[in-house]
């Protein structure tokens, strides 16, 4: 029997989630193919509506070598367990006369701890554990939570989170979950044998596809430790998100509270001297955190220097104290003894890096209203690292409807660390990046309309006259907006003053969690919904209810952000333009992340709408609409206006006939009825 073909396999997969093959997928999955085949690097744009899934599961699977599939969200990753793996293998097993297998992976907190469960947890003020079922009442939300994770542990088989219906708190999967650090470890632990995270890994190490996220690849890469199973290709969906993913990874932060827990947790399992040097020196850090101002720190001040060096000896004490004492008085000494190490490690990591600086590390502290002052360190560039960590030993295919920023793929190719495409240098990997374009028709789809007429946005962030062209065009949309603002305060403001002037439903971010929010969007095309960063990538809502997706301006990183004008400032001083390499850049992945609602389905219209003039007149404008789809682009605003007008009108149309066409129907079942029971 001759080896099935790619084509052959495509086709048999997108029968078998009931899909309709398009070119772009065809394009994309030889693209991947011939990657994998190769060793090679490609970054892959694949616009909204393309199949992108199936265009690098089908050769991945074909491939027959391990293949990891790391994606952002976890929408994505239950899509691709839940359906498209599941409907994909069965479909192509005839073909290959072989069942590839699959698994998810990730990280161990996502997990059901059973020795926590079980056993209790360890508790900050008191000697030993203490039962968490016990302690909640069970009437409380907590008690009741509690006390159905412990039924749904005996059910479950894979003990993961998300397989928790409804879900929990994150305070009560608190009481039932462990860090990696926290972990006691299979060979020690009583419930070695059941563990629900070492079950996932070693589903991983027998599986053909291993799906995790983009997190746990980071932690692979950074930690050094091996998390995920040897693999011969990585799959990066949603590759727009790693830069931010894995600098989250590796970022590290110290609050007083922190602290003053790891303090707790520690004191009574170790001498009165090493316990009180760390008390000490907390309460040192937590009089200098009472002071501190939010911002960078381009140098460590010198009584903040003091502070950290005492954490950091007084931790590397406590540290060695735990190894060697033990107190058999303590129940469950072993889970008491990891849970303080853990805590006490993660002081003494971060105070020694910010205390023996890098020039390749940013300093600074933020202020929360709730919950007070901390001292964060973060990379200046996570794409060294990249280069380094991701493109070896292996074939990587990057791929996200969002790639190719201003017309090419080198701004987000040099955030991952990779030089210029076609740039031939032994270190530098060998990339290429493709685009296999979208299904859509966006020209006839979409309009994008920049309201040049209006002020520049000024600091003060009162803009009466963006308000004022907001109103008129849900007015002339007849609702149905997806408005995406820049700051929580600019979408609370817009929301409670619209509020006032139109008779429409406004949806605001954080009056409701996103999932209602969402559904309550798409129930009613008068509804309108409002909100910021979250909204800009996550919202999926086809036809009538979204058909004007308007931006308040150009979402810049804010000028005092210590990170984004650190790696700005970096840029410049090395001679390039920081503004374009990172201000321009992280502007325009957001707008076209942003420009992406809109147009979903292939019988979608509407208009894309930026309240911002400087998309129109600055010299980076053209850089910006170049990382949009393809819209009939127009400033003038009563063409706009009769455009919106026309698009409602013919939803209000569709609507109408819809529901004709159901009240016939209903007359008509009516009326057979009727005859059957004549007969």
């Amino acid at each position: 029997m001759t080896k099935p073909s790619l084509p052959e396999l495509l086709h048999a997969a997108v029968a078998a989630v009931g899909g309709t093959e398009r070119p772009g997928q065809v394009t994309m999955a030889e693209t991947v193919a011939e990657a994998i085949d190769d060793g090679s690097h490609v970054l892959v744009q694949a616009g909204t509506g393309t199949g992108k899934s199936l265009g690098y599961l089908v050769p991945a699977l074909a491939h027959g070598e391990r293949v990891v599939v790391a994606t952002a969200t976890l929408a994505l990753q239950r899509q691709l367990v839940e359906r498209d793996l599941p409907r994909t293998v069965d479909a192509l097993q005839p073909l290959l006369r072989r069942r590839p297998e699959f698994a998810m992976l990730k990280g161990r907190s996502n997990y059901l701890c059973l020795h926590r469960l079980h056993e209790g947890m360890p508790q900050d003020e008191e000697e030993g554990l203490f039962d968490q079922f016990e302690a909640a009442a069970p009437t409380s939300k907590l008690g009741r939570d509690l006390l159905r994770m412990r039924d749904w542990a005996d059910e479950t088989e894979t003990g993961d989170r998300d397989n928790l219906t409804p879900g929990v708190s994150d305070r009560a999967w608190a009481q039932v979950s462990v860090s990696s650090r926290e972990c006691l470890g299979a060979s020690k632990c009583a419930y070695g044998q059941e563990c629900f995270a070492e079950m996932a890994r070693e589903r991983a190490k027998l599986s053909d596809v291993v799906v995790t996220n983009h997190a746990l690849l980071a932690i692979d890469a950074i930690e050094g430790a091996p998390v995920l199973p040897q693999h011969e290709v990585l799959i990066v969906d949603e590759a727009h998100e790693l830069v931010s993913r894995v600098t989250g990874v590796a970022t590290g932060e110290l609050t007083p509270g922190q602290v003053n827990r790891a303090v707790r947790r520690a004191a009574r399992l170790v001498n009165e001297k090493a316990a009180d040097q760390l008390q000490t020196a907390a309460e040192g850090f937590e009089r200098l955190m009472e002071l501190a101002l939010p911002g960078r720190l381009e140098e460590v001040p010198e009584d903040l220097g003091y502070a950290l060096m005492a954490l950091r000896d007084a931790a590397r004490t406590v540290i060695s104290a735990l190894g060697s004492a033990r107190d058999k008085s303590v129940q469950d000494e072993d889970a008491v003894r990891k849970q303080a190490l853990a805590a006490v490690e993660s002081i003494h990591d971060v105070s020694e890096r910010i205390t023996n600086g890098s020039e390749y590390d940013v300093v600074w502290y933020e202020r929360h209203d709730r919950f007070g002052a901390s001292l964060r360190v973060a990379p200046m560039s996570v794409s060294g690292l990249l280069r380094e960590k991701l493109f070896t030993d292996r074939s990587v295919i990057l791929t996200s409807a969002t790639l190719k920023l201003g017309g090419d793929f080198n701004g987000v190719g040099a955030s991952l660390g990779l030089a210029p495409e076609g740039t031939q240098s032994e270190d530098a990997p060998v990339w290429k990046g493709v685009d296999v374009g979208s299904p859509f028709d966006y020209r006839k789809q979409g309009i994008l309309y920049v309201a040049q007429h209006l002020a520049r946005p000024g600091r003060d962030g009162t803009r009466d006259d963006m308000l004022d062209e907001l109103t008129e065009l849900i007015e002339a949309a007849g609702g149905r907006t997806l408005g995406l603002f820049s700051s929580m305060r600019a979408a609370q403001s817009a929301a409670e003053e619209l509020r006032g002037r139109l008779d429409m439903p406004i949806l605001l971010q954080g009056e409701e969690t996103l999932g209602e929010l969402i559904k309550g969007f798409a129930a009613d095309t008068r509804t309108c919904l409002f909100g910021t960063l979250s909204l800009w990538q996550g919202v999926d809502v086809p036809g009538a209810s979204c058909q004007l997706v308007v931006m308040d301006k150009i979402p810049f990183p804010r000028p005092d952000d210590p990170l984004m004008s650190a790696r700005q400032k970096a840029v410049d001083d090395a001679g390039g333009n920081g503004f374009m390499a990172v201000a321009a850049t992280h502007a325009a992945l957001l707008m076209a992340q942003g420009a992406g609602r809109l147009v979903r389905a292939s019988e979608d219209r509407g208009v894309v709408a930026i309240l911002d003039p400087r998309l129109a007149t600055a010299r980076y404008g053209s850089y910006l609409r170049a990382s949009l789809p393809d819209f009939w682009y127009t400033t003038d605003r009563n063409q706009v206006r009769r455009s919106l007008a026309a698009i409602d009108a013919s939803a209000k149309a569709a609507d109408a006939e819809a529901a004709s066409a159901g009240a016939v129907g209903a007359g008509a079942a009516g009326a057979e009825d009727a005859e059957g029971a004549e007969a």
